[in-house]
C-alpha cells in the first residue's frame, strides 16, 4: 500500500486506535481490535455511521423508513421482503454528499487502486450475546470511484434487508437505535478460505477448533453454496481429530473487470489447506479467542503462504460456562432450573438469595460463615444458576446412586448423566472420604433420622406441629422487620431483613423436611409392593392421591372455594365472567371490583399474594402485584357445570382412589407367605404416608413466604428512591447483586443507574434464549435433549411417567401461565412448572411437561390429583400443538397423537 495522501474526514484507517460500536459497528470495532493486536489484517478503513446518518438525514429518509416497518409482521417473510424492498429502492435514489464522494476517492487511491472489498458494519452486530450474522450485505473485488460509492450506498440500504428487519423485531431491537458504517479493505486473492469455529459449535467443547475450508474466495461457504472440507483439531493434543473432504465443487473468484464469478470444479479429492496451514490456523484462532476472552467465529483467508483474518465475532450460540478456579479437574452441572421449573433467567438478587440459602444449608455440615461466594454447590451461567455435582459423581458411590436419583428428580437429564460418567476424564475417583466429613455427615444423618423417628411416632399431630411451627416463624420475622407506619425501611434494615434468607435451608431442612421425610420414603416401600405384588407401580401412585397437609393443594381448593363466592353472587360473577382478566387484575388493585368479588380475592391474595410465576427468584412480580393469572383460573373455575369435575370433587376422589388402593394392596398381600404382616407394614407404611408425605411442599412454601415479607419491604423502598429521584422503577433493587446493593447503601456505588441497566439488559437478553441446557460441564459441552425418541415405529413419544391413569384430549400448549386461559378437559402441555401453575391443574385432564420428576411439585400434585402427567419429553412444545388431540399414558410415559 502506497500512502498518497492522509485519509480524509470522515474515513478512518483499521490501524487507529480503538474505536467504539457506535462508530465503526461490530465489525469494524473487531477489525480494529484484531489489528491493533498485531494479527495479518487487510489493509483498509472505515466509513463511519456518521455518513450513514448524514446520507439519511440529507434525503429525509428517517420518517420514511419509520413509517414502513412501523406494522410489518416479523413472522411474514413476503411483508418484510416488501418493506426491504420500499426501503432499499429509496437509498438509490438518494444523493451522495460532495464530502464523501471526493474522501472515497482519495481512500480508493490510499489503497492504491487496488481492487477492493466492500463490508456492512452495523452497530448491532458481532456482539458477545447476538451476531447478527448474514443480515448485511458484502460486495467483493470492487473496482473504480464509481463503483466503490455504490457498493457502499447498498451497504447502508443492507440495513434494511428483510431478514435483518425481521431479526431486530424479534429480538426487540429498536430500529431506530441501529447504523451502519462500511469497512473498505483491499482485496486478498485467496487461494483457499473459510470460517473457523475457537470451540465446536455443536457439542460447545471449548478445547476443539473446527474448521470449514474452501479454494477460491469464502463466499460461496458462507453462503452455502459449497460442500467445504471440515477439520477438528484436539488443541490438548495438538492432533487434527477429524478430517472429512467435501465435494468443494463450487468456487468463487474475482475478474478483471470487477466483481466476481462462480466457477465449477471437481475437488473431492483434493484437500483445500495443507496439515500445516490447518495447525496454523488452529493456534491464530486460539490467539485471537484469547484477545476476546470468549470464543470466536472468525473468517480468514490464505493467500501468498499468508493466513489473513478477515472477521472475528464471538460464538453467540454457545451457552456460557459457570466460572471456576483454575483446575485441571472437569466440572459437572445440572440446571437448577430444570428441577425447578424455571427455566427463564433469575435477577441478580434472586440468584444471590438462592446462593444464600445454600451457604446457609452448608452449616448443617459443619461449614460456618460460608456466603453466597464461598457456598461451593450453586454456581451462575447465562444469569441461571447450575448446581455443582462433581463432587458427587466422582466418588464411586455418588457415581452409583446418582442414576438412581435422577430419575425422580428430573429424568431428562439422565441420558446427559449417562454420557458424562462414561467419560475417562470425569470418571470416579477412590473414593476416599476424610475423617472429618464423615463425622460431619454422621452427625447430620443422627438429627435428621431422630426427627424422623421422632415424627413417624405420631404423623397427624406432629404434621400439626410442624405446619404451625413455620408458620410462627414467618409471624416472628413479619413482627421483627415491620417498619413504622407510613414509612418504609431503610436500604440497611432491608439487607438485613434480606440476609435472614441465610437461615432458612438449616431450619427448612432440619424442621420441616425432617418430618416430611418419613412420609416420603415409605413410597420407595410401597413402590416395591406395588411392583411384587400388582405388577406395576400404579397402586403406590394410587396412594398419593388427595394427599392432606400440602400447601400447594390447599391454596388450589381455596382459589376454587373463591371462585365458588364469586359465582354465588350473581353481580360478582357476571363481572368476572364478561370483562377480560387484564381488566379485572386492574380493578382489583384499585378497588373497584364489586364486593364479593373484591373480598374473596383479597382473603385469598392475604394467604397466597406472596406466590407467583417463577416465585423461586425474589425478583419476579407476585400475585398480589399483578393477579391477572389468578382472576383467569377464577374465570376458567366458573366455567366448570359439571360438579363431578369441581376441583373439591377431584379432590375428593383422589381421596377414595388411595383407600381402594390400599384396600387392593392390602387384599393381594394377604394372598402371598407371610400377607397378614405384611398387610400390616402396607397399613401403617401408607399411614405416615398419607400424614406426612404432603408436607413435601412445605420447605419451598415457608421459603417463599419468607421471600414474600423482603420482596414487599425492598418494594416499599424502592417505591421511596423512585420519588427521591434515585431509581427509575421500583424493582429496580432486585438488579443489584447482595455486593452492590450493600455499597450503594454506604455510598460506595456512584454507578448505580447505569449497573442496573447493565443487569436489566442482560436479564432480558437471556429471556430471549429458546434452548437451556440440562447439563453442562466446565469444557463447555453441553446437554440439552430429553427423554424423547422420535423413532418409535408408531410414530409416539415417550418420556418418563410420573401420575398414572390414561387420558385422551385437546393440547394446550401454555409457557406462561399468566397468559393461559385453560379450558376445563384439556391437556396443558409445557416446559416446566412450580407452585404458580398448579391452579391450571384443576381444570386440565392431563400433563406434559419438558422437564421435572417423580419428587418434583409437578408432578406430585398432578398425582394427588388424578391427572396423568408425563414429564421429561423433550421439546414438547414443538412436538405439539394447540389443538392436537393426543393420548397420554401416565403409567408407561407414552403418548400419541389420535387426531
Amino acid at each position: 500500500m502506497t500512502v498518497t495522501n492522509p485519509l480524509p474526514t470522515p474515513l478512518i484507517p483499521l490501524d487507529s486506535p480503538v474505536f467504539d460500536i457506535g462508530t465503526v459497528g461490530g465489525k469494524g470495532a473487531n477489525l480494529v481490535r484484531l489489528v491493533n493486536a498485531g494479527f495479518q489484517v487487510p489493509p483498509g478503513f472505515i466509513v463511519p455511521t456518521t455518513a450513514y446518518q448524514e446520507f439519511t438525514s440529507e434525503n429525509q429518509l428517517f420518517h420514511q423508513i419509520r413509517s414502513i416497518v412501523k406494522d410489518v409482521d416479523p413472522s411474514s417473510p413476503d411483508e418484510l421482503e416488501r418493506a426491504s424492498q420500499k426501503i432499499r429502492s429509496k437509498f438509490s435514489e438518494g444523493k451522495v454528499s460532495a464530502q464523501l464522494r471526493d474522501a472515497l476517492e482519495t481512500g480508493w487511491k490510499w489503497l492504491d487502486q487496488q481492487p477492493v472489498a466492500v463490508r456492512s458494519s452495523a452497530t448491532a452486530e458481532d456482539l458477545p450475546y447476538m451476531s447478527f450474522a448474514g443480515q448485511q450485505d458484502t460486495y467483493l473485488n470492487v473496482r473504480g470511484n464509481e463503483a466503490l460509492l455504490e457498493a457502499v450506498v447498498k451497504c447502508w440500504s443492507s440495513l434494511w434487508t428483510a431478514r435483518a428487519i425481521g431479526y431486530r423485531t424479534r429480538n426487540q431491537i429498536p430500529h431506530n437505535e441501529v447504523s451502519l458504517s462500511v469497512i473498505v479493505q483491499q482485496m486478498v486473492q485467496s487461494q483457499s478460505s473459510g470460517v473457523l469455529f475457537t470451540a465446536n459449535p455443536l457439542t460447545g467443547l471449548r478445547t476443539e477448533v473446527v474448521i470449514d475450508a474452501t479454494f477460491g474466495l469464502g463466499e460461496a461457504l458462507v453462503s452455502g453454496q459449497v460442500e467445504p472440507d471440515h477439520y477438528i483439531v484436539d488443541m490438548e493434543s495438538k492432533d487434527i481429530r477429524e478430517k472429512f473432504l467435501g465435494s468443494k465443487l463450487v468456487s468463487i473468484e474475482s475478474v478483471p473487470d470487477g466483481g466476481v464469478q462462480t466457477t465449477t470444479q471437481g475437488a473431492s479429492d483434493l484437500q483445500a489447506v495443507p496439515d500445516d496451514v490447518i495447525h496454523q490456523l488452529a493456534t491464530t484462532g486460539k490467539q485471537i479467542e484469547k484477545v476476546y476472552d470468549f470464543p470466536q467465529d472468525i473468517e480468514w483467508a490464505w493467500a501468498d503462504d499468508k493466513i489473513y483474518v478477515l472477521q472475528s465475532r464471538p460464538i453467540t450460540s454457545l451457552f456460557p460456562i459457570p466460572v471456576v478456579s483454575e483446575s485441571d479437574q472437569l466440572h459437572v452441572y445440572f440446571s437448577f432450573g430444570a428441577v425447578q421449573g424455571l427455566l427463564e433467567p433469575m435477577t441478580p438478587l434472586g440468584q444471590d438469595a438462592i446462593r444464600l440459602i445454600f451457604a446457609g444449608g452448608s452449616s448443617l455440615f459443619g461449614f460456618e460463615n460460608r456466603n453466597q461466594h464461598t457456598q461451593g454447590v450453586i454456581k451462575i451461567a447465562g444469569d441461571r444458576l447450575w448446581g455443582d455435582m462433581t463432587g458427587v459423581i466422582r466418588h464411586p458411590i455418588g457415581a452409583k446412586l446418582a442414576p438412581k436419583v435422577f430419575p425422580g428428580v428430573e429424568p431428562g437429564s439422565l441420558n446427559a448423566l449417562e454420557q458424562i460418567l462414561s467419560d475417562p476424564k470425569i470418571a470416579a475417583g477412590s473414593g476416599q472420604l476424610r475423617f472429618r466429613t464423615f463425622v460431619r455427615l454422621i452427625k447430620f444423618g443422627l438429627r435428621m433420622l431422630r426427627r424422623m423417628i421422632h415424627f413417624a411416632r405420631h404423623p397427624e399431630d406432629k404434621a400439626k406441629e410442624i405446619e404451625q411451627a413455620y408458620q410462627d416463624n414467618i409471624l416472628l420475622l413479619e413482627e421483627k422487620y415491620r417498619p413504622a407506619a407510613g414509612k418504609a425501611n431503610d436500604l440497611e434494615t432491608n439487607i438485613k431483613l434480606f440476609s435472614e434468607i441465610y437461615y432458612a435451608f438449616p431450619y427448612a431442612v432440619p424442621e420441616i423436611m425432617g418430618g416430611a421425610l418419613p412420609g416420603l420414603i415409605p413410597l420407595l416401600a410401597l413402590s416395591k409392593f406395588s411392583k411384587e405384588l400388582h405388577g406395576s407401580n400404579d397402586l403406590a401412585m394410587e396412594l398419593t392421591r388427595g394427599l392432606p397437609n400440602n400447601v400447594t393443594t390447599k391454596m388450589d381448593l381455596a382459589l376454587w372455594d373463591t371462585a365458588k363466592t364469586i359465582k354465588a353472587n350473581a353481580t360478582a360473577y357476571d363481572a368476572l365472567k364478561s370483562t377480560p382478566a387484564e381488566d379485572l387484575s386492574q380493578q382489583y388493585l384499585q378497588n373497584q371490583l364489586p364486593d364479593q368479588a373484591q373480598n374473596a380475592i383479597g382473603e385469598f391474595l392475604t394467604q397466597y399474594g406472596m406466590r407467583g410465576l417463577g416465585e423461586i427468584d425474589i425478583g419476579r412480580p407476585r400475585w398480589r402485584e399483578n393477579p391477572t393469572q389468578i382472576l383467569k383460573t377464577i374465570q376458567s373455575y366458573l366455567q366448570i357445570e359439571d360438579e363431578s369435575l369441581a376441583p373439591d370433587a377431584v379432590f375428593h376422589r383422589g381421596e377414595i382412589q388411595a383407600e381402594k388402593a390400599l384396600e387392593t394392596l392390602k387384599s393381594l398381600a394377604l394372598q402371598t407367605f407371610g400377607g397378614k404382616f405384611k398387610a400390616k407394614m402396607i397399613e401403617a407404611l401408607v399411614r405416615r404416608l398419607r400424614a406426612l408425605g404432603g408436607l413435601r411442599e412445605s420447605p419451598k412454601f415457608y421459603i417463599i413466604q419468607m421471600m414474600g415479607i423482603m420482596r414487599q419491604s425492598m418494594l416499599d423502598l424502592g417505591q421511596e428512591l423512585v420519588t427521591q429521584g434515585k431509581l427509575t422503577q421500583p424493582d429496580d433493587l432486585f438488579f443489584l447483586y447482595l455486593d452492590e446493593l450493600e455499597d450503594f447503601s454506604k455510598g460506595e456505588l456512584t454507578e448505580w443507574e447505569l449497573l442496573i441497566r447493565q443487569h436489566r439488559d442482560s436479564y432480558n437478553r437471556e429471556m430471549l434464549r429458546k434452548q437451556i441446557p440440562r447439563m453442562l460441564v466446565s469444557d463447555g459441552r453441553t446437554f440439552y435433549e430429553g427423554m424423547t425418541t422420535h423413532d418409535l415405529e408408531d410414530g409416539s413419544f415417550k418420556g418418563s411417567p410420573v401420575s398414572p391413569g390414561v387420558v385422551e384430549g385437546t393440547v394446550k400448549i401454555v409457557f406462561n401461565p399468566h397468559q393461559a386461559h385453560l379450558l376445563p378437559g384439556e391437556i396443558l402441555v409445557c416446559p416446566g412448572t412450580d407452585p404458580a401453575w398448579t391452579p391450571l391443574f384443576l381444570a386440565a385432564s392431563g400433563l406434559v411437561m419438558e422437564v421435572g420428576g417423580l419428587m418434583t411439585h409437578g408432578a406430585i400434585v398432578a398425582r394427588e390429583y388424578g391427572i396423568p402427567a408425563v414429564v421429561g419429553v423433550n421439546q414438547a412444545t414443538e412436538i405439539f400443538h394447540d389443538g392436537d388431540r393426543i393420548r397420554i399414558n401416565g403409567s408407561t410415559g407414552l403418548i400419541e397423537k389420535i387426531g
